[in-house]
């Protein structure tokens, strides 16, 4: 389970922010990949190149797989779980690029200059569904991808196909599928920042009882379904500030949907939490990460020199909350 989210700066800067919601521990942290890197894939006989460099949030699992991130041309993406739904395919097909649902992310990070000619790479794919070695079964995702210029698209690869469509709302979850969400939106017009009107039933008057009420109704609980709708809401009327700023903005925007440990138990009694939540800087091509066991919010700039090297660069992180003592 996760969510993600595009957000604009008040001028213009185009970021996006993802919550990692997982009970399996990933134990992620900030990875820059140098460009012109060739991976070998967890499909048999088979490797994936990356030309760009890019840095995000990955671990090393034999290669480093990342699940988030952005490109030196401004491409941000992320994966998010996709159960139920997601359906790849159960061989290689001879002239295609051949890789795993978990090594998707590093080839469009590492390959697409732009979400519009991501739409032109895509017929090189062929996602194969083999295993991530670490969990042993291959894992169910779709993706969110964005650039520069703010325009977010989906990757959804099912039974009846590869759809690869816009994001009018800039906001994903996980399953349903995308077309979904949106439908859904439509039993969500009433919400609004401000209180509604007061009513009058046969010349009695009803108030509400104060600021706040224009969102009455809006879900609370942590279903993909009701995520979604309080992100669109979040984001639609969250104030834009400064570049500098969006960050912490995001962190709160994200704040409505994190999941805290032992709120959300599933029927194998693991739990599924916020391990992190990552912020994508797609104009000056930072990473942010926030983990769950540390507030702290981690930066790594994606430099000429961290994408000139030969291997990968990994960020370790604190796992225990840094204070800052004023006394």
């Amino acid at each position: 389970m996760c969510t993600s989210v595009t957000f604009l700066s008040e001028t213009g800067d185009n970021f996006l922010a993802r919550t990692m919601d997982f009970g399996f521990e990933l134990k992620g942290r900030p990875v820059a990949v140098p460009r012109d890197q060739t991976f070998p894939s967890d499909v048999a006989n088979s490797s994936y190149h990356t030309k760009y460099g890019f840095v995000g949030a990955g671990r090393n699992l034999g290669n480093y797989i990342l699940v988030d991130g952005v490109n030196e041309k401004g491409v941000s993406a992320a994966a998010l779980y996709f159960s139920g739904e997601a359906q790849f395919a159960d061989k290689s097909v001879t002239g295609k690029v051949n890789i795993a649902p978990h090594e998707v992310l590093n080839w469009i990070l590492g390959n697409a200059a732009s979400v519009q000619e991501l739409g032109t790479l895509i017929d090189q794919l062929n996602v194969v569904a083999a295993p991530v070695k670490v969990m042993g079964k291959s894992v169910p995702l779709h993706w969110i991808v964005t650039d520069r210029t703010g325009e977010s698209d989906v990757l959804e690869i099912m039974a009846d196909g590869v759809h690869y469509m816009k994001n009018p709302v800039g906001v994903m979850t996980n399953s349903p599928d995308f077309t979904w969400h949106l439908k859904n939106l439509s039993n969500y017009t009433e919400l609004k920042p401000t209180p509604h009107p007061a009513r009058d039933y046969d010349g009695y008057q009803v108030s509400s009882f104060g600021p706040g009420s224009g969102a009455l109704g809006m879900p609370g609980d942590y279903t993909s379904v009701s995520r979604f709708i309080r992100t669109v809401y979040m984001r639609e009327y969250t104030d834009q500030v400064a570049t500098s700023q969006t960050v912490t903005e995001l962190s709160h925007v994200l704040n409505a949907v994190e999941i805290p440990k032992g709120v959300k138990i599933k029927q194998d009694g693991s739990e599924d939490y916020t391990q992190y939540r990552g912020y994508m800087d797609t104009q000056n091509l930072i990473y942010s990460m926030q983990p769950y066991n540390d507030q702290t919010i981690y930066q790594v700039a994606l430099t000429e020199d961290l994408m000139n090297q030969s291997t990968p660069t990994e960020f370790p992180i604190a796992d225990q909350q840094q204070f800052q003592k004023m006394n």
